[in-house]
């Protein structure tokens, strides 16, 4: 008989869950989602690179013409390049709705802006 009285205490009780699609929460303090650099504090100095266990950074380049690849679909957000970066150009941000169908999508190039030459 307990059974049937803790299903019918249940019924009346609110739903804790959200309706995911339409009611949001904001993530919680700490939450590692998806990488992003900080150009103008970056110094393309490979630490990043050589931290990240599954090879999701890349540096391009050489020089002032470098510029940084992040593949998310090899990405397991474990946070050792934020870690590693010793300028703390990498952040984690809160966003976390990240799947897709197309992989060329899901690459990311981070270059650093270049000041305007002078006419000579």
């Amino acid at each position: 008989m307990s059974l049937v009285r803790e299903a019918f205490r249940q019924l009346r009780k609110k739903p804790c869950t959200l309706k995911y699609p339409v009611e949001k929460s904001a993530p919680t303090q700490g939450f590692r989602g998806l990488p992003v650099w900080d150009m103008e504090k970056c110094i393309l100095c490979v630490l990043c690179q050589n931290a990240c266990p599954p090879g999701a950074i890349k540096l391009v380049g050489k020089g002032q013409e470098a510029e940084i690849e992040y593949f998310l679909d090899r990405c397991i957000f474990c946070e050792e390049c934020v870690e590693a970066c010793p300028k703390k150009a990498i952040s984690m941000s809160g966003e976390f709705e990240l799947a897709g169908f197309d992989r060329g999508k899901m690459r990311f190039r981070f270059r650093k802006e270049r000041a305007p030459q002078k006419p000579q």
